[in-house]
């Protein structure tokens, strides 16, 4: 009887801790603080150097672009490592669980992938490539384990505080998924450029390294004809 009485006051105690406004509070700060780091400023990151690959290297686009990935992904460290310290401070860390062991191991690779950012080789060392492949492999890693340890959140403050996510769910697919579909985006951009590809009545223009190519090749192959068509053809 009195092994029942003081379990049902354990569950009690352990219920009025989950529901506590202090521990709400605490939980839904560490929740915005990773995602914000791992479910937006990580993967937009990671959208902008993409983006950057479109552009001259050396260029002043491509140097903003690289500037602002820099700048992105060490405000996602930062509050990323704020997240883990509230965690190890205000959470019992037991790691029983996939989105605390998942938390673990993300933090781990977010700072290795940070000191390998420190140490890049400059182009045309030949430690430049494998440096590349590793970087963007971790940087992938952390990309999508972090949006999956977003969700695996989700379905524990819902646990914690028997509080609906479905909401913040919707909301967190439809800006991951937007962000997926304009990475995508960034390749077939260039190919619906050259094939004429209009939107409405606005025709995509030529950019202006592909002027010059068409005109060089009207120079390559001159047509058969007379000096009257010759100068048609200069002029066309």
């Amino acid at each position: 009887m009195n092994h029942f009485s003081s379990h049902h006051k354990s569950n009690i105690s352990d219920n009025f801790h989950k529901l506590s406004p202090q521990m709400t509070y605490d939980i839904t700060i560490h929740g915005i603080l990773l995602w914000a780091s791992l479910g937006f400023l990580f993967p937009v990151g990671i959208l902008i150097i993409r983006m950057s690959s479109r552009e001259a290297p050396g260029s002043a686009r491509f140097k903003a672009f690289f500037y602002v990935h820099v700048i992105l992904q060490i405000l996602s460290v930062l509050l990323a490592t704020a997240g883990a310290v509230m965690s190890i401070k205000k959470f019992e860390n037991s790691f029983n669980n996939s989105h605390q062991r998942l938390g673990l191991a993300l933090y781990v690779v977010i700072w290795v992938q940070v000191f390998i950012g420190f140490f890049r080789p400059k182009r045309g060392k030949k430690e430049r490539g494998m440096w590349y492949m590793l970087h963007w492999i971790l940087g992938t890693i952390i990309s999508l384990v972090g949006i999956i340890n977003v969700y695996t959140g989700f379905i524990a403050y819902n646990r914690k505080t028997s509080r609906s996510t479905t909401l913040w769910t919707i909301l967190f697919t439809a800006e991951i998924s937007f962000i997926a579909f304009f990475y995508l985006f960034q390749d077939k951009w260039e190919y619906m450029q050259k094939q004429g590809v209009t939107f409405g009545d606005l025709p995509i223009t030529l950019s202006n390294q592909e002027i010059p190519e068409r005109f060089n090749q009207k120079e390559m192959l001159p047509e058969p004809c007379g000096k009257r068509n010759a100068l048609v053809n200069l002029f066309d």
